[in-house]
């Protein structure tokens, strides 16, 4: 059986990824703070022919990082696949900002990365694959986004260390910048955009849209899909590398 774990796996991307995942004779066990999403998510995966597990997990703590992995534990020994997708979005200028929140994403988006591939690695065997989510402002920076450009720049230094460290175990390491994808965290993205342009939500979406090149939002279920081949056993070459998903807004 094919073990695979999602953080953030109740909505949105995470959601795509675990359905992706899914399928006869795999487990798809789906992490992440609210109850209510997991459920749902673990119901769709099971419709899809696989077992799915909910698990409890606040990537900022170890503490729950460990329980989970070790409720985890308890119903497979093993784990084939992680994605490191659990994240938060938001910016603010740097004067005056809230140190508490800086830390917060920080904490979430890189440092919930490392204590999750921390517990997961050991369960890992030959074959392991590691897909972390970045994001293309871990390719370039914005201004009034340096908590969240930091964080997702540092995902791809964390991303290339790691494939180095477990490449002679045969597990690969990649991870992913996606662009502006079709989730409630775009929607807030584009609002607090919106409001700190004094432009409606509508303009600024035809606004962000259009730098895009191929003129359009991405569908999570697109990501998923590339997330699934870098999980796939073609992909076995393939480690330490970060793949651009956002229409050609970065060719870096």
């Amino acid at each position: 059986m094919r073990v695979s774990l999602v953080t953030g796996g109740g909505r949105g991307i995470g959601r795509a990824i675990a359905c992706s995942l899914a399928g006869p004779d795999t487990l798809v066990i789906v992490a992440g703070r609210t109850r209510s999403f997991l459920d749902s998510t673990a119901l769709e995966l099971e419709g899809l022919g696989g077992r799915a597990l909910a698990v409890e997990m606040d990537v900022t703590s170890g503490a729950s990082v460990e329980r989970a992995i070790k409720e985890a534990g308890g119903v497979a020994a093993h784990i084939d696949v992680l994605v490191n997708n659990a994240g938060v979005g938001g910016g603010e200028n740097i004067a005056g900002s809230d140190t508490a929140r800086w830390r917060t994403t920080i904490e979430t988006n890189l440092i919930g990365t490392y204590l999750v591939s921390r517990s997961v690695v050991p369960l890992m065997r030959t074959g392991g694959r590691i897909v972390n989510l970045s994001s293309v402002l871990g390719r370039f920076g914005v201004p009034g986004y340096t908590a969240y450009c930091a964080s997702k720049h540092g995902v791809i230094g964390f991303t290339r260390a790691l494939a180095l460290e477990l490449a002679d175990q045969g597990i690969t390491v990649n991870a992913l910048c996606p662009g502006w994808v079709d989730t409630e965290m775009a929607t807030q993205g584009m609002q607090i955009g919106a409001e700190a342009m004094g432009i409606t939500v509508e303009a600024f979406r035809d606004k962000a849209l259009g730098a895009v090149p191929i003129k359009r939002i991405i569908q999570p279920e697109e990501v998923a899909e590339l997330v699934c081949f870098l999980a796939s056993p073609t992909a076995s070459a393939i480690t330490g590398q970060t793949y651009n998903i956002c229409g050609g807004q970065t060719m870096d």
